[in-house]
């Protein structure tokens, strides 16, 4: 495992992971708005009906309509628990001029020239921090949060935002590779056992993180960035916004989430509100995000585990690569509270396979 568990962290290191998830939940919460509810208020803003994800495309090996739609906000995010260390920006290409400062913001035209940005807003812990962080979400490529470099020993950990416009230039064929030498499925090299079988692998590392095979775009990016990023020994979270799958993707130390819109029938919310011993009232009240006629629009939230065929085996040997065998499986099915429900927690319930 390339992250410590919190029994193998020194007590610095803790309240540093301790701070981490708590600035992570957040994030979640500020990302599932402007991925799903934002986009969901664009699309009835052009009076465009919102085009629901089907419930068989959350699961796993599920085929997702080739469509892109406008209206859809799409962004790609990298969290780090620590710092990226130098060595890896031949990879992960962050730099000098494209740290978050304002002559660079100004330079590429992210923000307008009358901005009155200063350095302290892209920390996460300055009040205007969200209203930064939703102007940069929408440029090109990755925008890097991470710990800041410049804390001195002993002092406090601080994160912000301190690169934008984050290429990811890890080969798929390497990521592949890396993925399937951990897994035991080659020793060493990709082509090692012929160019069909290299094909597979890299079919089924689209599968390992619950995308579609060979997409392209953000998606692909975040998921070559999840794989490269277990180079440093720290938790991360890739957050991707897809304007094709409607979705906000995310993959953490835990695994792979997928969080979607989707619409509830009369019937159904009053089963679900009866299942949990609730008036239908207060689940409107606390988890739809807006009516639609008779049915309810509610964020639903899947997430998904690794089969024994995803995971190393325990004996450590080489072993053969299958493809019918599913690499995932849905792990659990949430509803989710309204962003900001400070009292209610998500609602298990069945709706992929109902």
């Amino acid at each position: 495992m390339y992250w410590k568990i919190r029994d193998e962290l020194s007590l610095s290191e803790r309240l540093r992971r301790s701070y981490y998830e708590l600035l992570r939940d957040e994030i979640n919460q500020f990302l599932l708005e402007r991925a799903l509810t934002q986009s969901y208020q664009q699309f009835a803003a052009r009076k465009t009906p919102y085009p629901f994800v089907e419930r068989r495309e959350l699961k796993p090996r599920a085929r997702i309509p080739k469509v892109e739609y406008e209206c859809q906000n799409s962004f790609l995010v990298i969290f780090m628990e620590d710092i990226i260390p130098p060595e890896h920006k031949k990879y992960i290409r962050f730099f000098d001029s494209n740290r978050t400062t304002k002559t660079n913001l100004l330079k590429s035209k992210t923000l307008p020239m009358d901005s009155g940005f200063d350095r302290t807003q892209k920390y996460l812990d300055s009040a205007h921090f969200m209203d930064v962080f939703d102007e940069l979400l929408p440029v090109d490529y990755a925008l890097l949060i991470q710990r800041d470099p410049s804390r001195q020993p002993g002092g406090q950990d601080r994160y912000g935002i301190t690169h934008f416009h984050v290429r990811i230039d890890w080969p798929i064929t390497e990521a592949a590779e890396d993925m399937a030498r951990d897994l035991r499925y080659i020793s060493k090299d990709l082509y090692e056992k012929g160019e069909k079988y290299a094909e597979d692998v890299q079919r089924k590392f689209f599968e390992y993180y619950c995308l579609p095979e060979m997409v392209g775009g953000r998606r692909t990016a975040g998921v070559v960035a999840a794989q490269y990023l277990k180079r440093v020994p720290c938790i991360s979270t890739i957050y991707v916004a897809s304007s094709e799958s409607r979705a906000l993707i995310r993959s953490t130390e835990h695994g792979v989430s997928k969080s979607v819109l989707i619409k509830l029938t009369d019937k159904e919310m009053l089963h679900i509100a009866e299942s949990r011993n609730m008036p239908v009232s207060r689940l409107k009240k606390h988890y739809m995000i807006v009516g639609e006629g008779k049915s309810g629009v509610f964020i639903f939230k899947a997430n998904y585990a690794r089969t024994t065929h995803a995971q190393p085996p325990e004996s450590g040997k080489l072993r053969e690569l299958v493809s019918e065998p599913y690499w995932l499986t849905v792990a659990s099915q949430q509803i989710l509270p309204r962003i900001g429900a400070w009292d209610w927690a998500p609602i298990h319930c069945n709706l992929i396979y109902a």
